[in-house]
């Protein structure tokens, strides 16, 4: 116990501090030698990582109609909405993929370069370009089809995976499908080759969920979720809940739910939400639905984003909405003033704060 900082035990500071949005944290450390003492911990850090992981907010791309210039919306249901700036890469990006608090962005002017940074805490790291030939390319606009993002808390590591349809200048695709993973323990990319028989829908690309050390993507046509494990290099699909419909007035979304994979279905009149109990053997269980009754108006453009057991994000072409599940009340928590060159569900992704390091 100590007796120095008003009587408090330092587990109970450390407790307080672990619940300060980062910004007030590295403000907090240098209030006196204690504090800055108790937040340096290793403890410390992975309890904050653990506190934030409970609370997921969206970030939203927001660009203005030359789209040279692009700030960052952050929409949290505690704190409110907050602008964020990736300024200090000194170059112009685009998200591509978030995980536990970190960003993959890839160069806009500078095709084939990429950056891993924490926003909240302004480290970036540049990964080097991969071995692969110029002649050869991602089909069809030189871009992987797939970019993800896997990011272990536990063991203070990251993945970034590209994924595509590739072809050799000036020959038709043949179906060949390359992956390649930067690991960042080793700051190297290794590569492997594999046939993939379906198509990943362009608005399924930002709809990257990592869990049980696996990226998992939802394929075109909601036909099943493409898994890559980043530990063996193994592609696996994974079968939706039966009871998913999926055809006119039915769309499909793929996001994580307290550590699970987690599917939520949007009808004329619905939400409904599933949470993967199971891993291993696939069991599907129905969690929540929810009436749309409220905003009927916008289901036709309404996307989910992000969600907690508390609460559930969307986007519209516009605004940011927040559905708490405990009082089943919907609030805007964020609207762009203009019309922006692409709705804000495309360019938003589920996001929530750490302290760690990319580097």
């Amino acid at each position: 116990m100590n007796s120095g900082v008003g009587f408090l035990p330092d587990e109970v500071i450390v407790q307080v501090l672990a619940r300060l949005p980062v910004k007030s944290l590295f403000r907090a450390k240098t209030v006196c030698k204690l504090w800055y003492k108790l937040s340096s911990d290793k403890y410390f850090f992975q309890l904050y990582n653990e506190v934030s992981a409970k609370n997921s907010m969206v970030l939203v791309e927001v660009s203005d109609s030359s789209e040279l210039k692009c700030c960052l919306i952050c929409v949290d249901n505690l704190w409110g909405v907050s602008e964020l700036s990736l300024d200090f890469l000194k170059d112009r990006v685009k998200v591509r993929a978030s995980c536990n608090g970190l960003l993959c962005c890839s160069s806009i002017p500078d095709k084939g370069v990429y950056y891993v940074c924490n926003p909240m805490t302004r480290e970036f790291r540049l990964l080097p370009r991969s071995r692969e030939r110029p002649e050869t390319r991602f089909y069809p606009d030189g871009e992987a089809t797939l970019v993800g993002l896997g990011c272990n808390l536990s063991v203070q590591k990251f993945n970034v995976v590209l994924a595509g349809y590739h072809r050799t200048f000036g020959r038709r695709p043949d179906g060949t499908f390359i992956c390649m993973v930067f690991d960042s323990d080793t700051n190297k990319w290794r590569k492997f080759v594999s046939f993939q028989d379906d198509r990943i829908a362009l608005m399924n690309r930002n709809r990257v969920v990592f869990v049980h050390g696996s990226l998992h993507w939802l394929t075109s046509g909601c036909s099943y979720i493409l898994s890559l494990d980043l530990n063996c290099n193994v592609w696996r699909k994974i079968s939706l809940p039966d009871e998913v419909i999926y055809g006119a007035g039915y769309r499909a979304h793929l996001l994580e739910l307290d550590g699970s994979l987690s599917v939520i279905q949007i009808s004329e009149a619905w939400m409904k939400i599933w949470v993967m109990k199971d891993y291993e053997s696939e069991q599907w269980h129905l969690v929540d639905g929810v009436s749309l009754r409220c905003v009927r108006g916008m289901v036709p453009g309404i996307f989910p984003i992000s969600q907690t057991s508390e609460c559930v994000f969307l986007a519209t072409y516009k605004q940011v909405l927040v559905y708490q599940r405990k009082s089943r009340v919907w609030k805007e928590m964020y609207s762009v003033k203009n019309s922006p060159p692409l709705p804000l569900w495309f360019s938003a992704h589920a996001f929530r704060t750490s302290i760690f390091s990319c580097n």
